[in-house]
């Protein structure tokens, strides 16, 4: 059984082929990057490393000969190739190999989420469906790590803003959807659908956890968004990125990451770690 990992050299990939090691020989796994020298200094000597770049077909479908199951690493949007348009050459390269197996990346309850990052992965599992290929979807919940700069700051100033309002989340380290990602891949009989993450709680509870974890007194801090966006501008945000955190606090208050879910723990065999020592290896 040849396994392989697109977009080995993110923190994901990474997380996912350390992972995946433990519960197959490395011998058996691939390394697919966009760049293959650098993807070399990442992984054990020995490792297989193949061309991987979501905007190259061809390169892809050749890339993609001989693995039986593949995680297939959501791409992050940004400029050139639109991230719809990369993820349908992933799905339609791993058909053309004979991919057995494609375990995706996806977004919470993508079957009813409105959010402006839904889109494409809602795009992508339909690709998926139609490809004939066999195929779970991961849809993974908020990383812990993707408000890491507001809790490093928070342990600075004493006060932790947001503006999400009562909305809750999933939250969870990434090692853990990755350790998550690994698993599925090994697993004779799958689901189709996996919604990952740890329990929702709100910003206000989470801000308790951080408290109780460190011994430092952390205030909630409540705005609206016009009032955090400029707090944000204050702090020396551009505009883009403002747009984004207001963006994410408004999809967590329309309930979009409240998705509660035991599929993580589960397919972990109920280890999946305790928020509050997720959040202790965090800030080491």
């Amino acid at each position: 059984m040849k396994y392989g990992i697109t977009a080995a050299t993110g923190h994901f990939g990474q997380a996912a082929f350390k992972s995946l090691s433990k519960l197959v020989p490395a011998s058996d796994i691939v390394a697919l990057a966009r760049n293959v020298d650098k993807a070399k200094d990442f992984f054990p000597a020995g490792t297989e490393v193949r061309p991987a770049d979501y905007t190259k077909p061809d390169q892809l479908a050749e890339s993609f000969n001989g693995i039986d199951k593949l995680l297939f690493v959501s791409s992050q949007p940004g400029p050139g190739m639109p991230r719809d348009e990369q993820h349908h050459n992933v799905v339609n390269a791993a058909k053309q190999a004979g991919v057995q197996f494609v375990a995706y990346t996806s977004f919470p309850d993508a079957d009813h989420a409105q959010s402006f990052l839904a889109a494409d992965h809602k795009k992508t599992e339909q690709w998926l469906k139609e490809s004939g290929v066999n195929h779970a979807f991961l849809r993974n919940n908020w990383y812990l790590q993707n408000d890491l700069a507001t809790i490093q700051m928070a342990l600075k100033t004493g006060n932790f803003p947001y503006s999400a309002e009562d909305g809750k989340v999933g939250w969870t380290r990434e090692e853990n959807y990755a350790a998550g990602a690994a698993k599925v891949l090994t697993l004779a009989d799958p689901k189709e659908v996996y919604e990952f993450g740890g329990k929702p709680i709100s910003y206000p509870q989470l801000i308790d956890f951080l408290t109780d974890g460190t011994g430092q007194e952390i205030a909630p801090v409540p705005l609206t968004d016009d009032v955090y966006k400029q707090e944000l501008l204050k702090a020396g945000l551009d505009e883009q990125t403002v747009g984004f955190v207001i963006g994410v606090q408004d999809l967590i208050k329309a309930g979009e990451l409240d998705v509660p879910s035991n599929d993580l723990n589960d397919v972990l065999d109920g280890n999946l770690e305790a928020l509050p020592e997720g959040i202790a290896k965090l800030l080491k």
